[in-house]
């Protein structure tokens, strides 16, 4: 008898042994069934070698009470401790699964299927299984055989007889059998049904590719044709009724419960669409309407039941058009927008936890090597296997894969589907969740091997394999590439020059053979350049490849590279800051804009960075302030030797900002891994026009100082200003777009007044010469056609001079063009008192008069009918087009001179701003305010799209199949959407419009 308060030798020994509950397992010991062996150490050292053995040993006892009598019992018991075999299979599947732990306390004899131990036994196939279900006539028995076959599978596969490829493959074997015993079964049900049709099953998925989970959909495809010159119709319906049998069998909940879900959603049209269908028909749908995953789908297709000569001549006829899919256009962007869209669907609580669909899960692998399959299968037949692990081997046997990155994916898919099999083998659920209770994970690590710390060992494991598997899978397409191009290494096989332009094409290269060439020069040798290229660029080529110009990207990054390789810093940025590598990649593909700001000065890329910038100015990518710019300018401008050097250091920094504004809008817009797109669009223009116009400002003002000094010292003999006006004076200045301007002059006291305008003019003059002068840096136009007179009026006026032209003269559409005036550059006093004189103008008191109103519509209205270029479509000018910029700006100035007198939120020169202000004055209702500026933020995007994308300025969409994709891309569109967007344009503005017509045109 044990003393109080100590625990039992029995007791400590279970817990040695692995028992993490060794009171219940104590208890169970002492029960009456397993009175003839409790104290034999052969069956605890056998239970403490199972992955549970405390589910082990309950479900032992389980079965022993389940034996009719004593013999039986005794009889379970001497096999168990007599025969190895029997005792290591038998625990191994009690201590790993509950289900077949309650499958053999309900069924007592099942047990004795594991007891014989025969060659024949050890790798069984579709006949075995068919053999061992033979007898199943009924949904019910068919389940109870098939738990049987099922127990000998985890039994081979817990005890390590059989590896997970094979465990996945018998699986599938018994999928097949099973297949055709529910089919067999059904028929009988229905011979004339039987009669009058030919029926084949199609497996896909993993039942197809022959590497099935424990409890998974079984993906099928039926096809019907009609026997002994039955009808048709009435054929395809007796073969629908056959196969909705079928799945029954299979899926109904019984007394013994279900067996998997057949699912037939894979086929022509999915849920919509017939579940049978002749083999014509399939054949027409996949000519016709098929989408590129349908055919990625197809690589797993296999007869599987039924009439297999009919399965044969569906894959026959159907395995040409799958090999042809990598010819489709965006293949690649298809293929991987897919994968994309799976993994945004994981329900965020799910994400860390998915081995199958989450980042460095298995549906990862998978599509890596099924995306290679379909480029490469076309002409090298090896590769067309539909198991995973099978066509990784074929694809590294004949280089297309690196052979140690082969290895690393292979050895993560094993453990990752190792893990999934023992996930779900517990409770023969459908899971791909990674439990998160300890007794859980516990039992997993040991399932695997894993005895020392089974939870904190099952965690580094699954962890390093998902993050090789992340790190391999895009790679896996693009690092061999690099290997055709460069010296290998003995015994290594590299990539076909053939096969290299053939995954290039399919990446959506248009010129693989200068990509070749590209990649060699970048690559090639063995310098610290180009070793750290060589890393990086498989990544790129695939950032590359997510742009609708990768042709563009890579030669621009080649210019880069000759431009910098040899530069530490350059090396060192791309190497260790994550950021800037994808930053460079999604900024040299994304149109020619940004790389030509970039060419012109390279080292600018270090503004990609994450840090301080290396190369001159602040790193990282969001906008400078003002008041930054204006000191750096002025300060450049002061160490210049003459005006002309410092307005060319001027137009330096100008075009080094450009080029971080432009950097930020693509990243922004096409998003990082880092950085996800900026979800407020309005947001990011608000941001673009603002940098924009700040940097247009700060410059106007180095280039004054700098005219300024040259000419008169630090005494110019009159008191000057500039003042922004349209896009300029409201901060919405685009890449491509002038600078609106007035110019105001107010004499210095006592200065002679002819000699103050000459000098006024002069620095107008010199200014603008100086601003377009041929350089590298891109020229900056002002325009000053907004003056009083406009261009037959003088440059520049005194104060004076402008109120008296405005008290005598003025037009209502001058007082429309003064609400976007506001000081950018020279005296802020005088800047001042323009406005002072101008807000009257602006902000009648009285508001508008009815013939002010009809005059600003009859403008509106001539200048739609007339400024619109010949041939321009309307629906899709930017500017002048039906509910674009011009519709709405001009509806919201109408208002602000209306009421902006009274309406003080009404007083801004910003667009956005005052709709907003007339809307929380009820001027606008909510609905139609959102309308408009929905329209306003679109089409200035798209504005800054078409610069950025061709490089100079536009307000319609472009008409070249890439510009117009590149387009579609910065907007969110994928590729093969660009009618969506143009659909999107048109239904945006259109609504804009029908707000225009009630607001400015008075309905």
């Amino acid at each position: 008898m044990t003393a109080p308060g100590r625990r039992s030798s029995t007791f400590s020994r279970l817990l040695r042994h692995g028992f993490t509950d060794a009171a219940a397992a104590e208890r169970l010991l002492d029960s009456e069934e397993l009175s003839a062996v409790r104290g034999d150490p052969v069956l605890l050292d056998a239970l403490g070698a199972t992955a549970d053995p405390n589910l082990a040993l309950l479900g032992l006892v389980r079965l022993l009470e389940a034996q009719p009598d004593r013999t039986a019992r005794r009889a379970v018991l001497d096999t168990l401790i007599a025969a190895k075999p029997l005792r290591d299979r038998l625990l191994g599947v009690l201590g790993a699964s509950a289900a077949l732990g309650d499958h053999l306390a309900r069924h007592a004899q099942d047990w004795q299927a594991l007891v014989t131990y025969e060659p024949r036994d050890l790798h069984p196939g579709v006949e075995e299984f068919e053999r061992g279900l033979a007898e199943a006539t009924d949904p019910v028995s068919l389940r109870v055989a098939y738990r049987r076959c099922l127990l000998s599978i985890a039994a081979r596969d817990v005890c390590g007889t059989t590896d997970v490829a094979q465990t996945a493959a018998e699986l599938a074997d018994l999928a097949t059998a099973t297949l055709r015993a529910a089919l067999a079964i059904a028929r009988a049900a229905a011979p004339e049904d039987a009669a009058l049709c030919r029926l084949a099953v199609i497996a896909m998925g993993k039942c197809g590719g022959h590497e099935l989970n424990y409890v998974s959909d079984v993906d099928v495809i039926f096809v019907g044709e009609t026997a002994d010159g039955a009808d048709e119709q009435k054929a395809i319906r007796a073969a629908t009724r056959l196969a909705s049998h079928m799945m029954r069998v299979c899926s109904e909940t019984t007394v013994e419960g279900s067996i998997w879900p057949v699912d037939a959603n894979l086929r022509p049209e999915g849920r919509n669409g017939p579940l049978v269908r002749t083999l014509s028909s399939h054949l027409a749908y996949y000519q016709r309407w098929a989408k590129t995953w349908e055919f990625q789908a197809l690589l797993k297709a296999r007869p599987v039941a039924g009439d297999l000569e009919l399965g044969e001549a569906y894959i026959a006829a159907l395995e040409p058009l799958v090999w042809k899919a990598a010819e489709r256009e965006n293949f690649v962007t298809d293929v991987q927008s897919m994968r994309r869209r799976v993994v945004e669907n994981i329900p965020p609580a799910e994400v860390d936890r998915q081995l199958k669909l989450g980042p460095g899960g298995l549906r990862d692998v998978e599509f890596a090597v099924q995306m290679l399959q379909l480029v490469h299968g076309r002409a090298d037949t090896s590769l067309r296997s539909g198991t995973t692990l099978d066509a990784l081997g074929a694809l590294a046997a004949g280089g297309y894969v690196g052979r140690a990155d082969a290895a690393q994916l292979d050895a993560a898919y094993r453990f990752l589907r190792s893990m999934e099999h023992r996930i779900q083998l517990y409770r023969l659920r459908r899971t791909h969740l990674v439990p998160e209770g300890d007794d859980d994970l516990r039992r997993i690590g040991r399932s695997l091997g894993l005895r020392t710390d089974p939870i904190a060992d099952l965690n580094r494991e699954w962890r390093r394999h998902a993050a090789v598997v992340r790190r391999l899978h895009e790679k896996l397409f693009y690092r061999p590439l690099l290997d055709a191009v460069a010296q290998l290494a003995p015994g290594e096989t590299r990539l076909s020059a053939d096969a290299a332009r053939e995954r290039l094409v399919a990446l959506g290269y248009a010129d693989p053979a200068s990509a070749l060439r590209h990649l060699e020069a970048l690559a090639s040798g063995v310098s610290r350049k180009a070793a750290i290229q060589r890393t990086l660029l498989p990544v790129l080529l695939g950032w590359f490849a997510d742009s609708a110009d990768p042709d563009a990207g890579l030669l621009n990054f080649r210019k880069v590279s000759d431009a910098l390789g040899r530069t530490p810093w350059y090396l060192r940025l791309l190497r260790d800051e994550g950021a800037a590598a994808e930053n460079l990649a999604r900024v040299l593909s994304a149109g020619r804009l940004a790389p030509d700001l970039l060419m012109r000065a390279p080292e600018a890329v270090s503004l990609l960075g994450d840090g301080d910038g290396v190369a001159g100015g602040a790193g990282g990518l969001d906008p400078r302030e003002r008041a930054h710019l204006e000191q750096e300018i002025l300060a450049a401008v002061g160490r210049a030797d003459g005006a002309q050097q410092g307005v060319t250091a001027a137009r330096g920094v100008r075009r080094r900002e450009l080029f971080r504004t432009a950097a930020m809008d693509i990243v922004g817009s096409y998003g990082t891994e880092a950085s996800p797109v900026t979800a407020d669009q309005g947001a990011l223009v608000d941001l673009v026009g603002g940098a924009v116009s700040d940097l247009t400002a700060a410059t106007l003002v180095g280039t004054l100082r700098a005219v300024v000094r040259e000419g008169w010292g630090d005494t110019l003999p009159t008191r000057f200003a500039v003042i922004g006006m349209g896009r300029f004076g409201g901060h919405e200045l685009g890449y491509g777009s002038d600078a609106d301007v007035l110019f105001v002059h107010e004499p210095q006291e006592g200065a002679d007044e002819q000699e103050a305008a000459r000098a006024a003019n002069a620095v107008v003059s010199e200014m603008r010469r100086l601003l377009q002068l041929p350089s590298a840096d891109p020229p900056l136009l002002i325009d000053a056609d907004l003056r009083p007179e406009g261009k037959t009026g003088p440059l520049v006026r005194t104060l004076n001079s402008y109120e008296a032209y405005y008290r005598r003269w003025s037009l209502v559409w001058e007082s429309q063009a003064l609400l976007r005036a506001e000081p950018v550059a020279g005296d802020a006093e005088l800047g001042r008192r323009f406005i002072d004189l101008v807000d009257p103008l602006r902000y009648p008191a009285d508001g508008l008069g009815d013939d002010a109103v009809r005059e600003i519509r009859r403008i509106k209205a001539r200048m739609e009918s007339e400024r619109l270029p010949r041939g321009a479509d309307p629906t899709l000018h930017t500017k002048l087009g039906r509910g674009g910029l011009s519709d709405v700006e001009w509806t919201v100035q109408l208002l602000q001179l209306q009421h902006g007198h009274r309406e003080s939120g009404l007083r801004t020169t910003r667009t956005r701003e005052a709709l907003a202000a007339a809307r929380d004055a009820g001027l606008v209702s909510a609905e139609d305010a959102a309308t408009l500026d929905e329209a306003w933020v679109l089409a200035t995007r798209v504005r800054n799209a078409v610069m950025l994308v061709r490089g100079r300025a536009g307000d319609t969409f472009p008409s070249h199949g890439r510009e117009l994709a590149a387009v579609g891309r910065y907007l969110g569109y994928g590729p093969g959407h660009v009618g969506d967007m143009l659909d999107d344009y048109r239904r945006i503005t259109r609504r804009a419009r029908g707000v225009v017509e009630e607001l400015f045109y008075g309905g």
